[in-house]
C-alpha cells in the first residue's frame, strides 16, 4: 500500500526507494523498472542507456584495434581513449597494398591477343602472349584481339538503302551488297590513329567501291567483272587504310550481289530485253550487209576481169588486123590483080560463109548444065549433111 501511495508511476514517495531500486536494476528487471518508475517522468532513463551502448561499443572497436577495453558504467574507462596503432597492423597494411599492387601491374596475354603499354600514358611497346610485368600506375596496358576475322557488311539487308545505290559509269543505278573481312596486325596504330575503326573501315570501303563503280559500264558489273571489281576493291581499301596508319590487313573482299533497284527492276529488265533484242537485230543486219557487200565485191571483180578480157581481146584483135592488113599491103605491091581477087574471095567468103546456099556456073544458054530445074539441092544438102 505504502508503494501504491507514491504515485501515479508505482514508485515509492521517498528518494530512498528509488535509489534502492537503481541499485537492484542490474540484476533484477522488475527492481530496476520499479527504481526507474520511482519519482521520476518517463524518458527520463533512455540517455543514460545510449551513452551505455556508445561506450560498449569503443571498448570493443580498442580491443578490435589491439587496445584494451575501457570498464565501469560511469564512463571512467581504461586506456587512452582512442585506437592504438599496432607494428602488426602496419605490416598488415604494407602486405595488403603490396598484394593489390601486384594484382594490379602483372597481367597475362593470351596467344589470340598482343597488348599494348602505354607509360604514363605514351605508348610503350607491345607484347606478345604470356605473362608480363607493367608497373602500375606509371605502365597501364590494353588487350587487342589481332587473330581473329572481323567484317563489315555493306548494303546487305537494306535493299534501296542509299549504302548500296551507286551510280555507274553509263549513268545507271545498281544496287551492290559486298562485305569486306578484315583483322588487325598492329595494333598500336589502330589504338592511336584510328578513333572508331569500323566506321572508318566502312566509309573507306563504300567510298572505293563507288570509285570502281563509277568508271565503270553496267552489263559487265552484273555479269562478268564481279572477280575483278573485287579484287581492285580490295587493293584500294588497302592501300588507302596504310596511308591512315591504320594497322589493319584486309583479307578478302566478298561480292555478294549487284542488281538495279528494287523499285525499278521490272523496268529495267524491259530495258535489258530491248538492248538485248537490239543487239540481236543489229547483227543480223551486220551479217545481211556483210553478205551483200561480198556478193558486189565478188560481182565488181569479176566485171573488172571481163573488161580486162575484152580490151586484150579487141587490142589483139586489132593488132593481128593491123599486121595482117600490113602483109597483105605487101603483096597487094607486088601483084594488085591476084591480092585484089584473093581479097574479093575471103570477103565473100566471110558473107556467104553461114549462108544455106548452093551456086552454080551458068553456061551461054543461060541454064545449068547437067542439073534437073526441080531438084531441091536445099534439101538434099542438109540430109547429107545430117548422116
Amino acid at each position: 500500500m505504502a508503494g501504491q501511495s507514491g504515485g501515479p508511476w508505482g514508485g515509492g514517495g521517498n528518494s530512498g526507494g528509488g535509489s534502492g531500486g537503481n541499485k537492484d536494476g542490474g540484476q533484477n528487471g522488475n527492481g530496476q523498472n520499479g527504481g526507474e518508475r520511482g519519482g521520476k517522468r518517463p524518458g527520463a532513463s533512455q540517455m543514460p542507456e545510449i551513452d551505455e551502448l556508445m561506450r560498449k561499443g569503443q571498448d570493443q572497436l580498442r580491443v578490435l584495434m589491439g587496445g584494451r577495453g575501457g570498464g565501469g558504467t560511469n564512463g571512467a574507462g581504461g586506456g587512452d581513449g582512442g585506437p592504438q596503432i599496432t607494428r602488426g597492423m602496419v605490416i598488415l597494411g604494407l602486405l595488403v597494398a603490396v598484394g593489390i599492387w601486384l594484382f594490379a601491374s602483372f597481367y597475362t596475354v593470351k596467344p589470340e591477343e598482343r597488348a599494348v603499354e602505354l607509360f604514363l600514358g605514351e605508348y610503350h611497346r607491345t607484347t606478345g602472349s604470356g605473362p608480363h610485368l607493367a608497373p602500375w600506375p606509371f605502365i597501364t596496358y590494353e588487350k587487342v584481339v589481332v587473330t581473329s576475322e572481323r567484317s563489315e557488311d555493306i548494303g546487305v539487308g537494306a535493299r534501296g538503302s542509299e549504302a548500296g545505290l551507286m551510280l555507274t559509269g553509263d549513268e545507271n543505278i545498281v544496287d551492290i551488297d559486298f562485305q569486306v573481312v578484315w583483322n588487325i596486325n598492329d595494333p598500336a596504330m589502330l589504338l592511336f590513329n584510328l578513333r572508331d575503326p569500323r566506321a572508318t573501315i566502312r566509309a573507306v570501303s563504300e567510298s572505293g567501291m563507288r570509285e570502281i563503280i563509277a568508271q565503270s559500264q553496267l552489263s559487265p558489273i552484273l555479269n562478268r567483272d564481279r572477280g575483278i571489281i573485287a579484287s581492285r576493291l580490295e587493293e584500294l581499301i588497302q592501300l588507302t587504310l596504310d596511308s591512315y596508319e591504320s594497322g589493319v590487313n584486309v583479307i578478302r573482299v566478298n561480292f555478294d550481289k549487284a542488281d538495279p533497284p528494287q523499285s525499278v527492276i521490272d523496268a529495267f529488265r524491259e530495258v535489258q530485253a530491248a538492248e538485248q533484242q537490239r543487239d540481236r537485230l543489229e547483227k543480223l543486219a551486220d551479217a545481211y550487209a556483210a553478205r551483200i557487200l561480198a556478193e558486189a565485191r565478188g560481182q565488181a571483180a569479176q566485171t573488172l576481169e571481163e573488161a580486162e578480157g575484152y580490151r586484150a581481146r579487141v587490142v589483139n584483135e586489132a593488132e593481128g588486123e593491123a599486121s595482117r592488113f600490113s602483109a597483105v599491103l605487101g603483096e597487094y605491091t607486088k601483084a594488085p590483080e591476084v591480092t585484089r581477087k584473093r581479097l574479093y574471095l575471103e570477103a565473100m567468103e566471110d558473107v556467104l560463109g553461114d549462108m544455106d546456099k548452093i551456086i552454080l556456073d551458068q553456061n551461054g544458054s543461060g541454064g545449068a548444065q547437067g542439073v534437073v530445074p526441080y531438084l531441091p539441092l536445099n534439101e538434099l544438102r542438109k540430109n547429107s549433111e545430117g548422116q
